[in-house]
């Protein structure tokens, strides 16, 4: 049995690729190797979030749920000071390492754990902050877009959000909402939550989600309008997706403007 862990083959990416299963995200060519089916070293959103924020040549970056480190190396290739990416997920992180070294990422720090308390926590004020496919997995998302607000004045969100007019019902990208809905009270405004859950999807080995099975969507409205109460001012949208095989998607770019570019 102990020999069945050593790898009697030439060195090549895919042995490291086979170590985890469940990839989602595939390999960009020059790697040679196959991965997951999703091509998101080609994804649109990452450059347009850069085109908003300008330069992040030195900066400091965190990127939350990283995943499988795909658009880490997109940033990496920017040249920040550096990028702390936190995961979960264990099986997420490994394979954000195999991607560190297949693509020789050289300015990310990969860490796993829950990023909720690294930002209660942490001292670091960063100049951007990555919050792609996470929102919409939070247990408390108003809570996540507060502690963003803590730690830096620019903020990249791609998000599912809820609809009614572009998920009515009826639709089958409502089966996994619960039909609850619960309203908290955030600076005077009021905030419908829409309960969701996964359904088992937690046991494939490439589960993405969160953490709790117990989450809640938001609707798109809503989180420009807690943005605005956190101080951001400067918001563009881009992406925006009512027709989303998963539910209604958009990408948020906010900025306090008197930060400055």
């Amino acid at each position: 049995m102990v020999l069945d862990s050593y790898v009697d083959a030439v060195p090549s990416a895919q042995n490291a690729i086979d170590i985890v299963p469940g990839w989602n995200h595939a390999m960009p060519p020059h790697v040679g190797a196959t991965a997951g089916d999703t091509p998101l070293y080609e994804d649109i959103r990452i450059p347009w979030c850069l085109e908003q924020f300008g330069s992040v040549s030195g900066r400091k970056i965190l990127e939350l749920g990283p995943l499988e480190g795909i658009h880490t190396y997109l940033l990496d290739q920017q040249g920040p000071a550096f990028i702390h990416a936190i995961e979960a997920n264990r099986l997420a992180f490994l394979r954000c390492l195999i991607t560190k070294e297949l693509l020789e990422i050289k300015h990310a720090k990969f860490m796993l754990g829950n990023f909720l308390p690294w930002l209660e926590r942490t001292d670091v004020k960063y100049d951007l902050i990555i919050a792609s496919g996470v929102l919409y997995h939070m247990s408390d998302p108003v809570h996540l877009l507060e502690l963003i607000g803590r730690r830096s004045d620019a903020v990249y969100l791609w998000t599912h959000y809820f609809s009614e007019q572009a998920m009515p019902p009826g639709d089958e990208r409502r089966e996994a909402l619960s039909g609850d809905v619960e309203t908290i009270a955030f600076r005077g405004l009021t905030v419908p939550l829409y309960r969701r859950g996964y359904h088992n999807a937690w046991k494939a080995k490439a589960f993405c989600g969160g953490m709790h099975d117990r989450h809640y969507w938001m609707e798109r409205e809503d989180i420009m309008r807690v943005l605005g109460l956190l101080g951001f001012d400067d918001i563009r949208i881009a992406h925006d997706q009512p027709d989303h095989s998963n539910g209604p998607a958009f990408s948020v770019f906010a900025r306090r403007s008197a930060a400055g570019a």
